[in-house]
């Protein structure tokens, strides 16, 4: 990770460490660094945002940035994350920037910077921007007269992603009682529309958007809100996404959480009965539960993991051509549609898999058991002194002792936040627990927590 760039994009609050200021500096060294790729002609860039207050003030930034140095911008206005990632890979663009810091906090901000595969950009772009923005690059030309770029708008391409996504069913929805939790962000002006294009009989909560509502006590961080309205409401399933919708969380019919671990589940089982799943393979990270590994195992399907972060597990599958893989939070790929994580493709092929299969939800996701799994977070100062530091890790070499085989410790950096996450998984939640506040403990007892 570099000074600004984390695992997802910039992030941070915005005009603290996000400000109107480096969004023009991302914008101008993007416009010139394209633009030097084909110099007969403007570099083209696709923007979108999701519905906080701040990402207004910032794609205006980065369009002053980017047309400063002779791009042009293509505006698809609120849109979610892969809406930009797949224009950006069917529609010939240079890259694709989305303005989001997905299931944070209104209050922050980020900048996703997506190559023209529609993948997160290579880090050693990453790198000159972030040198650039601290003036370690020359200043770059502005450019003049004709050469200015132009402002587009380009809410069609938000369009013709919302068309794809009808296509990708084979099956209609009719019949089916279906929830969503907007989380009052950018599938507000997505998701039901596609749902009700495909025959489902929707039900939206948490989608009237003010600038400042994104993610509180809503979407797939929150998912208790989307579990009542789905029992109370007696629905054949709930899908919850995030502020960006690049995750999805499903409530099953009879209000239990299915998370993404069982939907990767599911859908490779789905996948697999249905010759889809290349070398019957599922890409997870080092955060799924041990339930998954055990359930694929058990079903006659295998596994390989990567960091955390969804865009290592884009890169694993992209290298090696598999089907499916994602993250335990939501973040589902499904690489025959999509080179990264969507919530609302998530929740279709979920869909799929219900009626394909004439099964409830609860059945479908009812073959894997989760193992008890404890995270907790620690706010530290420098997350790499924490971790690093030799009484913390002593605790952790003791904790995966004590553990053996029949349960393990993971601590790791946040890639977005100044955390610590500790996580454990063991046979009973109070095994998890004394595992990671004894690890926790050493962590305050050094001094190394900080208080927001």
């Amino acid at each position: 990770m570099g000074k600004y760039f984390g695992t997802d994009g910039f992030r941070g609050e915005a005009n603290v460490t996000l400000t109107a200021e480096k969004a023009f500096k991302v914008g101008r060294y993007l416009g010139y660094y394209y633009g030097t790729k084909h110099p007969d002609s403007a570099a083209q860039i696709a923007i979108g945002k999701d519905t906080r207050r701040s990402s207004y003030m910032l794609e205006d930034a980065l369009c002053a940035g980017l047309t400063s140095s002779g791009a042009d911008v293509y505006l698809l206005h609120v849109t979610t994350t892969p809406s930009v990632s797949y224009v950006v890979r069917t529609e010939g663009f240079d890259c694709g920037i989305m303005i989001s810091a997905s299931h944070n906090p209104f209050y922050d901000n980020g900048i996703k910077i997506m190559r023209a595969n529609g993948q997160k950009i290579e880090p050693e772009i990453e790198e000159r921007i972030e040198a650039y923005i601290d003036g370690k690059i020359s200043e770059i030309p502005y450019a003049l007269r004709e050469k200015l770029g132009r402002s587009i708008d380009f809410s069609a391409g938000r369009n013709r992603y919302i068309g794809y996504l009808m296509t990708i069913p084979t099956r209609s929805f009719k019949g089916k009682r279906i929830g969503l939790d907007c989380a009052n962000g950018s599938s507000s002006s997505i998701a039901k529309s596609v749902f009700e294009a495909l025959g489902a009989k929707t039900f939206v909560i948490n989608n009237s958007p003010d600038g400042t509502n994104i993610n509180r006590g809503c979407g797939s961080t929150h998912i208790e809100a989307l579990r009542n309205y789905v029992t109370d409401n007696a629905l054949d399933a709930g899908f919850a996404y995030d502020g960006d919708a690049d995750r999805c969380i499903a409530v099953d019919e009879k209000g239990e959480v299915v998370d993404g671990d069982h939907i990767m589940f599911l859908c490779g089982k789905y996948l697999m009965e249905t010759g889809q799943l290349r070398d019957n393979m599922v890409v997870t990270t080092i955060m799924s539960n041990m339930g998954l590994y055990k359930a694929l195992e058990a079903n006659g399907m295998k596994s390989v993991q990567t960091n955390v972060g969804d865009k290592y597990v884009a890169e694993c599958m992209m290298r090696d051509g598999y089907d499916l893989g994602g993250e335990q939070s939501g973040h589902i790929i499904f690489s025959k549609y999509a080179t990264t994580g969507d919530g609302i493709l998530t929740s279709l092929m979920v869909m799929q898999a219900m009626i394909d299969k004439k099964l409830p939800l609860s059945m479908l996701s009812g073959e894997m058991k989760t193992y008890p799994q404890v995270l907790k977070n620690v706010r530290v100062a420098d997350k790499q002194a924490a971790r690093e530091n030799p009484k913390v890790k002593a605790a952790v070499a003791a904790a995966t002792d004590a553990l053996g085989k029949d349960g393990r410790i993971l601590v790791r950096e946040s890639g977005t936040e100044p955390l610590i996450r500790v996580m454990v998984e063991a046979k009973t939640n109070e095994i998890c627990e004394q595992y990671v506040d004894s690890v926790i403990a050493v962590i305050k007892s050094e001094g190394l927590e900080v208080h927001a």
